[in-house]
């Protein structure tokens, strides 16, 4: 999958794909059309970075409400032959999305267009389960054909509809088949026994019961791809916590310097799990290694460290004085220092994000850490950029993270960018606002409240903070 192409953060379409609070303002502003195209764009090619952990489908809904725009681009988009090819569900899922919040506040033409897709569509099992929150029993019993239709009555076709059952996060559809189509009733019965005997034939491949073994395992990945290595190496250290005694160090710490990477990574981690006070050296060793590898797992294990050891040797390494704050050991440094060092690192953590900002833009993992420790450590200086970082970044869960930073740093944030966060793709943030906007002076933020207030699509938990913020207001009048 491509990774999104994202507008400028002032224009309409880079709002909106952002999941700005702006965003949502600047569309009723727009010139109607415009709004409605730049909203299309949105839906039907998902902006968010990482779908799975970023929210934009009540926002966009809302928004499709708000201009009492039209279906027709959400329908070319589900309809298009690419959905006999594609199937990735997520290029349909936020278009799917979508047309649940907006079934939810009564948009029958969505709730058609989610029943039409169900019994056609590539992507139906997202459909259904939309409509199994939304629609009527009578309904989703018509739908029962379609569905069982796509599902031949032969040994293969029955293994399938078992999946398909099992894979579903709604089960009230094929709950109200089953009544109806014996078929159902059989295969809702027989899943629970595929997933055992799975389990049961899987191969079991384990290490021996020692630490030789143990590290010999891990550097036997059975699969291939990104993350195999790591992922084996992790399970690795696990059974060294069961299996490594005392005399044991000497080879774990001749495994941390020069083993292959699975062992290294395994007897890093175990060693950064039990603070071994010769842990620092080898990983600044390791950091300096000529291997890409060797260099990677080092820093893997500093985000690992804790304990007044780990803190002194992250001190140390990122300590512009003695030129190591330049390094990636002084970056992984500053990062740890973001995690668990105290007051005195802001200086230090504010430098980082600094410097980060500079070398990688806004993007990239460490980003949310040190966003996160310039908040924890109540640093000041950071306000400059941890501004730019909610006003530029793609993600809105980081943006999100620097909303919260601001609110424990920036004097000005109730009074300025919490008003925009009231309208924000976040639950999360939405609740952070509720918490801190100032209600006085500008009337546009109690209509706010007492609409997120009443929607019934709007999260527990940012109804709970906007109704204690309306119920303290009345009671202070």
């Amino acid at each position: 999958m491509f990774e999104p192409v994202i507008a400028p953060s002032a224009s309409l379409l880079g709002l909106l794909q952002r999941g700005r609070g702006d965003g949502q303002l600047h569309a009723l502003a727009a010139d109607r059309d415009e709004a409605i195209s730049a909203l299309e764009e949105c839906v039907t090619s998902d902006p968010r970075t990482d779908w799975q952990v970023e929210n934009r489908s009540l926002y966009y809904a809302r928004v499709y409400m708000d201009l009492e725009a039209p279906l027709a681009g959400i329908e070319r988009h589900l309809s298009h032959p690419d959905d006999l090819i594609d199937t990735d569900e997520h290029r349909t899922g936020l278009a799917l999305s979508v047309l649940g919040h907006l079934a939810g506040y009564g948009r029958r033409d969505a709730l058609l267009l989610l029943r039409q897709y169900a019994a056609t569509g590539g992507n139906w099992a997202w459909a259904l389960d939309e409509l199994a929150l939304r629609d009527e029993d009578e309904a989703l019993l018509s739908l029962a054909p379609a569905v069982l239709g796509r599902f031949p009555s032969d040994p293969q076709g029955e293994a399938e509809l078992r999946a398909a059952i099992r894979a579903a996060y709604e089960p009230r559809p094929w709950s109200l088949w089953a009544a109806h189509h014996p078929r159902v009733a059989a295969a809702g019965e027989q899943s629970p026994f595929d997933l055992w005997q799975r389990q049961f034939q899987r191969p079991a491949v384990t290490p021996g019961w020692s630490v030789a073994d143990v590290l010999a395992w891990a550097d036997q990945a059975e699969e291939a791809g990104p993350g195999a290595v790591e992922r084996r190496a992790a399970a690795a250290a696990r059974c060294l916590a069961a299996v490594a005694r005392s005399e044991d160090r000497p080879a774990l710490l001749a495994a941390a310097r020069g083993g292959a990477e699975g062992a290294r990574r395994a007897a890093l981690r175990h060693l950064a799990d039990r603070d071994d006070p010769e842990l620092p050296a080898v990983i600044e060793a390791a950091a300096a290694d000529a291997d890409p590898a060797a260099v990677r797992a080092a820093l893997d294990t500093v985000a690992r460290l804790r304990g007044a050891r780990a803190l002194a040797a992250a001190r140390r390494w990122a300590d512009p004085g003695t030129g190591g704050a330049d390094s990636v050991l002084g970056e992984a440094a500053a990062l740890l220092l973001a995690d668990i060092g105290e007051p005195c690192d802001a200086p230090v953590v504010v430098a980082g994000l600094r410097s980060w900002l500079q070398q990688h833009g806004v993007r990239g993992a460490g980003l949310g850490t040190l966003v996160d420790g310039a908040g924890r450590l109540a640093a000041a200086d950071a306000v400059p950029m941890l501004r730019h970082v909610y006003g530029e970044s793609a993600s809105s869960d980081l943006r999100g993270r620097a909303a919260q930073a601001l609110a424990l740093t920036d004097l000005y944030f109730a009074s300025g960018p919490a008003f925009e966060c009231l309208w924000d793709c976040e639950e999360s943030t939405r609740e952070l606002a509720a918490r801190h906007v100032v209600t006085t002076g500008d009337a546009r933020v109690l209509e706010r409240l007492r609409r997120l207030a009443a929607d019934p699509a709007e999260e527990a938990e940012v109804h709970a903070a906007v109704r204690g913020r309306l119920t303290s207001r009345e009671h202070h009048r």
